[in-house]
């Protein structure tokens, strides 16, 4: 019986680096985001205008992770709609129920 020999490295064979350039720009833009949103964080004073950013920019960076690294962008269009329409609505769904929720906290309680 062969004894099967382990190896700690990995190479990719061939490199392809047009796609090595293309996950650190998206590792770069995702992370001029956050930065962003970090030093938005402790300078802008809490309100609307605040929270809407933020809701902006956690969609900017949802949408460069579904279509870089879950590879959504190389499929057809419908195929993306079909994802996306549904998150928007879900996404949709929570800030209504937050809404709702927040709404009935008050009133039962204030």
């Amino acid at each position: 019986m062969d004894i099967q020999e382990n190896k700690s490295t990995l190479t990719v064979v061939p490199k392809n680096n047009q796609k090595i350039k293309k996950i650190w720009k998206t590792a770069l833009i995702l992370l001029l985001i956050t930065a962003a949103e970090f030093v938005m964080a402790f300078t802008m004073p809490r309100g609307i205008i605040l929270y809407l950013l933020f809701m902006g920019l956690t969609v900017w960076k949802a949408k460069y992770i579904m279509m870089e690294f879950m590879h959504l962008g190389d499929e057809v269009k419908p195929l993306i709609y079909s994802i996306l329409v549904p998150c928007v609505f879900l996404f949709w769904l929570i800030i209504v129920l937050i809404k709702e929720g927040s709404d009935i906290f008050n009133l039962r309680w204030f």
